[in-house]
């Protein structure tokens, strides 16, 4: 990208949450990127302070204590993300161990009916044998008419035994078959129990935070609220347009692949659309939610959490950046974003939020992967 893009970078995307600064955010000059091996800033941990501070006056908080509502907000947001990240990630697996389960006692059921198949031909087997009598085959030889006809049966007779001596040993091993099913079933059983408290738990957390943000947000005068959304777009365009002039800077994008433009496609078309923890669309979506259904409809099977796609996807240098990319977010990759191009991403933000456009570096990365490397 020329000079004369470079050289609007300081007004570029003051994007969060209206169209017209998504269309800043595209129309702006200079893509500039992050180090390829950028520093995250690390990501609150502990339970913040859910009171307003108090104010200067009795009814409207001033910029600094607006600053820290803020702060707040972003801290109580950026934990109900995490453990929504959590709750997919038992979510999905509590299906596949459930799916594996289901599996198992298919399994026992073949397996039962086999056994009794061969119960079955056993028994039969024996009776046989009974009818056959107890004497040894030198009275049974003296005894018969015909000597030959008593060969003949005596040869019979051996193969019946070698079939009998197969038919137990096919026995044993579908009973030990069974057991195995049976224990693999018990320990999935017990892994699906362990994903499911694990995914109330994720739940409780999410709601938890959820519920003490609008608390917060609740007690703020509307002029307040007004200047709250105004301090979150100034901070989103300070990151941005440090991120912009960091000084790393090709000179264009990376041209997407036809999966990538597909995806991308489908998660602009996505914009409006209300941010919901777990969703999947096609009416809601959360992040991660986004992008994986972005890469499905593109043909492209991704995992379903940003932590998952950061471990499994293949990690490409920010520098190298092309539009469908998934740019991660925060040190324990608890935000996932696309890139369009242009330096700016779409994505779904948070709770109260509808998926929208931003600057692709108005929040810390963590590093860039590519589904379709």
């Amino acid at each position: 990208m020329g000079s004369g893009k470079r050289s609007l970078t300081t007004t570029a995307m003051a994007l969060a949450c209206a169209c017209a600064c998504a269309c800043a955010v595209l129309a702006a000059p200079g893509v500039a990127y992050a180090s390829p091996d950028p520093t995250p800033t690390s990501a609150p941990t502990t339970t913040p302070d859910l009171s307003l501070p108090p104010a200067s006056t009795p009814t409207t908080a001033s910029g600094r204590e607006l600053e820290a509502v803020r702060t707040k907000l972003d801290t109580l947001y950026h934990e109900a993300s995490v453990a929504t990240d959590a709750y997919n990630a038992a979510e999905e697996q509590a299906r596949q161990q459930s799916a594996q389960i289901v599996g198992l006692a298919q399994e026992i059921v073949k397996g039962q009916e086999k056994l009794d198949d061969l119960r079955d031909l056993a028994g039969a087997a024996a009776r046989e044998q009974y009818r056959g009598g107890g004497l040894p085959p030198e009275a049974r030889l003296w005894l018969s008419d015909d000597p030959q006809e008593f060969l003949d049966g005596a040869g019979r007779v051996r193969q019946g035994e070698h079939a009998a001596t197969g038919l137990l040993a096919e026995m044993t091993r579908t009973q030990q078959d069974l057991e195995q099913y049976a224990k693999d079933a018990s320990a999935q059983w017990t892994e699906l129990e362990s994903h499911r408290k694990a995914e109330a738990d994720a739940k409780k957390k999410i709601k938890q935070r959820i519920s003490a943000a609008k608390k917060l947000e609740s007690k703020l005068e509307k002029k307040e609220k007004e200047r709250l959304a105004q301090l979150e777009e100034e901070a989103a365009y300070q990151a941005q347009a440090a991120w912009l002039n960091s000084g790393f800077a090709p000179t264009s994008d990376g041209k997407a692949s036809a999966q990538g433009k597909e995806a991308v496609a489908y998660a602009t078309a996505q914009m409006g659309k209300p941010y919901e923890w777990g969703a999947e669309g096609p009416k809601s979506y959360d992040c991660s939610g986004l992008t994986s259904q972005a890469w499905a409809s593109a043909g492209g099977g991704i995992p379903r959490t940003s932590q998952e796609q950061w471990k499994q996807l293949t990690r490409v240098d920010v520098r190298d950046m092309r539009p469908g990319d998934l740019i991660i977010y925060f040190a324990d990759a608890s935000h996932v974003a696309m890139y369009i191009g242009d330096g700016a991403v779409v994505h779904a933000p948070r709770p109260g939020r509808t998926v929208t456009i931003a600057g692709a570096g108005s929040m810390p990365i963590l590093g860039v992967v590519r589904p379709d490397a």
